[in-house]
């Protein structure tokens, strides 16, 4: 061992292994800050820079509903990056900047999903053909992903990324477009629907599915369907496509997803947009529910998920009267998740209706909201695993895309 690798072996020991002594071939080793990563965010902070913050948070999707995650400020790790060595430089490598996003982004992935789910940005676009003309796959990063696309007959490329989540992997999505306004035979849209926001994702999947419908028939060929890993909104897309147009069974087109990219789709979110469009998209009920949370001992209580995805909370009011903290919200009719933040931590409430558990073992509470009996009946069919289309319910849905 030289006198270079004693010293770095030494400090490693002496800061208690906060850092991590990485290699390369062709370089100097590599002194990294180690990363722990951020737990679902609100996607216009968390997949910006500027918006990352360092605090401590806790995963709404562990075992117990209990496991702390402690986030990072990403501008503050790259910056403390160093070339071990007399001088420390100041400058990163690209590919390692991307690595270390890849990473915070695919443990939020993880954790708002509640299956363990890896997106390696640097690596490249990743896709997989679920049938020879429905492509789903991570995003372009760079305007030559185009070429390559066009290569494997790729008629209509459809982006369904926040621009937040464009700027974090710094994707210049404005070049992408001019090049592919040059290429004759490819178009290029963009749809923007929140990440890990399966109510966002809900109500906006009939226009979006609609907007695919009309794509299709101008361009034909293949239509390539990307979020940002590939693994959450542009699945769900290309699901409710399969279903809604194409004549498959939801759990045959599922299945036949899964066969060909592992990936999470949000299946609530397709059948909760479905009975939308059946029972008339715009003129939605609304019902009043009331979540409850009882303890004196208590000096703060939240809720994540329901209508407003896991990247935001909602503060429950406390009753001296009672002794309970409660929460009164209007929502349209479906099914939705939620989990409490009690004293900063996340878990369920025991007294509530709770999700079967996940490959994973994690659960949610959850709540189901109905407002009539005729829709009732309806939302009840279509919740369940082996949903079914009749002709006219498929009929309806088919005019509704048209319009």
């Amino acid at each position: 061992m030289n006198h270079l690798e004693i010293c770095i072996s030494l400090y490693i020991k002496r800061s208690k292994q906060n850092y991590t002594l990485l290699s390369h071939p062709l370089r100097k080793p590599v002194l990294f800050l180690k990363m722990n990563c951020l737990q679902s965010l609100p996607r216009s902070s968390s997949l910006s820079l500027q918006g990352l913050r360092s605090r401590t948070r806790t995963s709404p999707f562990a075992n117990n509903g209990v496991v702390r995650i402690e986030s990072c400020d990403l501008r503050r790790s790259v910056a403390m990056n160093a070339y071990s060595g007399p001088t420390a430089s100041t400058h990163t490598n690209k590919a390692e900047v991307h690595e270390e996003k890849s990473e915070i982004y695919s443990t939020n992935m993880t954790h708002a999903m509640g299956t363990v789910l890896t997106y390696k940005h640097e690596l490249g676009m990743s896709y997989n053909f679920i049938r020879p003309d429905i492509i789903v796959g991570s995003c372009l990063q760079t305007a030559a992903d185009v070429d390559k696309l066009c290569s494997i007959g790729v008629k209509t490329i459809f982006c369904v990324q926040q621009n937040s989540d464009l700027e974090y992997f710094s994707v210049d999505i404005g070049a992408i477009k001019e090049y592919a306004k040059k290429c004759s035979d490819i178009e290029h849209c963009h749809v923007e629907v929140r990440d890990f926001d399966a109510f966002d994702l809900r109500m906006k999947l009939p226009i979006i599915v609609s907007k695919l419908c009309k794509a299709i028939r101008r361009n034909g060929g293949v239509t390539y369907i990307h979020c940002t890993a590939g693994l959450g909104r542009a699945p769900s897309v290309a699901l409710a496509y399969m279903f809604w147009v194409q004549g498959y069974k939801l759990s045959e087109a599922h299945n036949l997803l899964q066969s060909k990219r592992p990936c999470f789709p949000k299946m609530e979110a397709i059948k909760s947009a479905t009975a939308d469009i059946l029972t008339g998209i715009g003129c939605l009920s609304k019902n009043l529910i009331t979540l409850m949370w009882e303890g004196h001992n208590c000096s703060s209580v939240e809720v994540s998920g329901l209508d407003i995805g896991w990247g935001q909370r909602i503060p429950l009011k406390f009753d001296e009267n009672h002794g309970n903290w409660t929460l009164e919200r209007e929502l349209p009719e479906g099914q939705y998740e939620y989990k409490y933040i009690v004293n900063g931590e996340w878990t369920c409430n025991k007294y509530e209706m709770v999700t079967s558990p996940n490959g994973d073992g994690h659960v949610n509470n959850y709540v189901q909201v109905y407002c009539d009996m005729e829709t009732q009946e309806l939302r009840t069919r279509l919740a369940r695993d082996n949903i079914y289309l009749m002709k006219a319910e498929r009929i309806l849905i088919r005019e509704f895309l048209e319009r």
